[in-house]
């Protein structure tokens, strides 16, 4: 009877000990979306082409940046989750409340600017992409945007969100490239821990590459984007734990992506194809690799666009929406909220015309985003760290720590140096080789 009781005993224990476990994995679910959303997203169009240009250019040499970068995006965004969290409303409602009208309209019109003209890149993407599949741009370029539209004016936050994660984790699919490009995997681990950079000097392009890599990794979009939707998901503190999980795993997947990208730009430049963006890569690289590995890449060049275009464009509507005092959530129908919806409409049509404008200067629109985006880093992360350390807002508890505040204020001061240097660097193109010889 004894043994009978015990083996009871044990077996309900293991009973108990299981159900936590599936109560909180249900409970993180639940959670999970807002950081991995805004984490993957960030791997655009535009961060596609500078990652696979860095593995062709400079081979596995700069692999450690993305892992130095980890931590960075990471600590970034956590900043965002808390003041969510305690505040309930989004970035630009913020600063509009806490640092007056002039900053705040500072702020929400260098959003939407950048935000617009990266959007105009994400749609060159998708069209390059499209064109690459045997597609007729006139027709795709449109039914895409339209596409679009529909994932997010269907009035259920949820919805929205479940069927962007799906399209976050088919950018896991790199990871099978990765693999199919057979790369020498003891130098890519020693490349990723050990910092190294590529034999001769210091080159203007070389830094350029790095602070374009830094530039696409962390971008101001990120921080609005991120607020608004735990605003919006109605997180609240007791999801804290949960979200920074979501948030790290999103993180942890960005840069397993991006490293991924630089392989297969590597293996491009090894076999002697040159190219002008992934999509004439893939095409180059389809006599080698097969038809399933061009498909891929031109397939992941399109979702990675489409997922920095909903998010971009709900970045810019939600952050609109608040300033305005319109409803402003995806929670809400049309009828109900017909400001913010049409906002989020109009930039994705807009975006897509232009791209479809014969002759359209979109180099010149992406030369204007990286000026504009490298300008706006540096304030927007100063308005957050400020927030941050706002006791009144977020309590005792969550406030920033003295430890959180010197890493952010080193991380600001990097982000201010570099973003200069790129923004100096596209006005005067001849600026860092002046600089360094």
């Amino acid at each position: 009877m004894k043994d009978i009781n015990n083996q009871t005993a044990v077996s309900s224990k293991a009973i108990q000990v299981n159900g936590k476990w599936k109560q909180r994995i249900l409970t993180f679910l639940f959670v999970m979306g807002p950081g991995i959303i805004v984490m993957v997203a960030d791997n655009d169009a535009g961060a596609v082409s500078t990652y696979v240009q860095a593995g062709a250019d400079y081979g596995l040499h700069l692999m450690w940046l993305l892992l130095l970068l980890l931590p960075i995006t990471y600590f970034i965004q956590e900043m965002v989750v808390r003041l969510g969290i305690a505040t309930g409303q989004g970035h630009a409602a913020m600063i509009y409340k806490r640092f007056g009208k002039w900053w705040g309209a500072f702020s929400l019109f260098d959003l939407l600017l950048v935000n617009f003209l990266t959007l105009v890149t994400e749609f060159a993407a998708i069209y390059l992409g499209l064109k690459g599949l045997g597609l007729e741009p006139l027709y795709a370029v449109p039914a895409t945007a339209i596409a679009i539209i529909v994932l997010v004016i269907t009035g259920s936050y949820l919805r929205w969100e479940r069927t962007t994660v799906i399209l976050c984790f088919l950018d896991l699919t790199w990871l099978l490239l990765a693999k199919m490009v057979s790369p020498d995997w003891s130098l890519v681990v020693r490349h990723t821990v050990v910092p190294s950079f590529p034999p001769g000097p210091l080159t203007p392009d070389l830094i350029f590459l790095i602070i374009a890599i830094v530039g696409t990794t962390i971008a101001p979009w990120q921080l609005f984007f991120q607020q608004s939707c735990i605003a919006d998901k109605r997180l609240r503190f007791s999801d804290l734990k949960n979200a920074r999980i979501d948030t790290i795993v999103g993180a942890t997947c960005t840069i397993a992506i991006a490293a991924c990208m630089m392989l297969v730009g590597n293996f491009a430049t090894q076999n002697g194809v040159h190219f002008e963006d992934p999509a004439q890569m893939a095409i180059a690289l389809t006599p080698m690799m097969g038809a399933f590995f061009q498909n891929a890449i031109l397939l992941l060049m399109i979702n990675a666009a489409v997922l920095g275009a909903t998010t971009i464009s709900l970045s810019s509507a939600w952050a609109y929406g608040e300033v305005k005092g319109w409803s402003h959530s995806l929670q809400k129908s049309f009828r109900e909220a017909p400001g913010f919806y049409m906002v989020y409409a109009s930039c994705v049509l807009a975006a897509a015309g232009i791209v479809l404008i014969p002759n359209a200067p979109l180099q010149t629109i992406i030369v204007s985003v990286q000026v504009l985006a490298g300008l706006m880093l540096p304030s927007a992360i100063v308005f957050l760290q400020l927030l941050l350390n706002d006791k009144e807002l977020l309590g005792e508890r969550f406030v920033n720590k003295p430890w959180n505040n010197w890493i952010n204020w080193i991380v600001i001061i990097i982000l201010f140096i570099l973003s200069l240097t790129l923004a100096v660097q596209v006005i005067l193109p001849n600026f860092l080789e002046l600089v360094f010889g």
